[in-house]
């Protein structure tokens, strides 16, 4: 596992990128695909990043909010028709937290054909995960933690990558105290950024249970993080944001800072 192959890069009302999510690939262009959008635009990200549908046989749910969830349904629909079209081999796996399973399997009865979803609990496994458990995803060992959410229940997750560097993904809200031994000395951390720290009057971050630029960087620092990812953020000046957003990072962490752009690859 080598790349990570970015998909989206905003939070939940952003018009000029699409909402975050991510693929992770290793060496035989097989993906991991964590969370999926809000909607079908997950399909052309897919297509224009070149990630063919029939690679995918693992993907990570962080939570229910509409902007990680809702582009779910647009996977299941089209992996489901390609496997009943012959197209599909093998099955397709789904981690999330209990709770969700039962969020998604209401959303795709409720709008998806029977035959789709007459694929669910054979073909398309629906696999709950708990606090600190690991699963063998892609040959590489995930082991999955809550975040402690202060607004609804959501996991993260830590890997060991081939390569042997570390990599953690801790959703989309500030970072808890309890996931320290989960992010503690990470290679790649994963961290939203809702804004500039400077602009935080204009966007309320705080209010909205999340991080600012600077709030992100300084975890990195203390944490002893090498590389930091940032994403989850507003739009409203996307043409400049990685150049805003790297100048005050490096006030406050002098490891690797990336900002990127939707479609962007990262070799890890």
């Amino acid at each position: 596992m080598n790349h990570l192959i970015v998909l989206g890069t905003g939070h939940a009302g952003v018009t000029k990128c699409y909402n975050t999510c991510f693929a992770l690939a290793n060496e035989n262009n097989e993906y991991l695909l964590v969370d999926a959008g809000g909607g079908n635009g997950i399909l052309a990200a897919l297509e224009k990043a070149g990630i063919g549908l029939t690679k995918i046989h693992h993907v990570f749910v962080s939570h229910k909010h509409s902007d990680h969830l809702l582009g779910i349904v647009w996977i299941i629909r089209m992996i489901a028709s390609s496997m009943l079209s012959g197209q599909y081999q093998d099955n397709l796996k789904i981690y999330c937290h209990e709770e969700l399973i039962d969020n998604i399997i209401t959303l795709v009865e409720a709008t998806l054909d029977e035959k789709l979803t007459d694929l669910i609990g054979s073909r398309i496994i629906l696999v709950p995960v708990t606090d600190g458990q690991s699963e063998n995803l892609l040959g590489q060992n995930f082991t999955f933690f809550d975040i402690h959410s202060t607004k609804v229940k959501q996991f993260g997750f830590t890997v060991k990558l081939s390569n042997g560097k570390i990599l953690t993904f801790l959703g989309d809200e500030p970072f808890n105290q309890l996931c320290k031994r989960y992010v503690l000395n990470s290679d790649w951390l994963l961290c939203e950024a809702f804004c500039l720290y400077n602009d935080r009057k204009k966007f309320k971050p705080y209010e909205k249970h999340h991080s600012t630029v600077k709030d992100a960087c300084e975890l990195a620092a203390l944490l002893n993080v090498k590389n930091l990812v940032l994403w989850h953020t507003e739009d409203t000046n996307i043409t400049h944001r990685k150049e805003l957003y790297t100048a005050e990072g490096k006030k406050y962490y002098c490891g690797n800072l990336y900002v990127p752009d939707d479609l962007n690859v990262i070799t890890l």
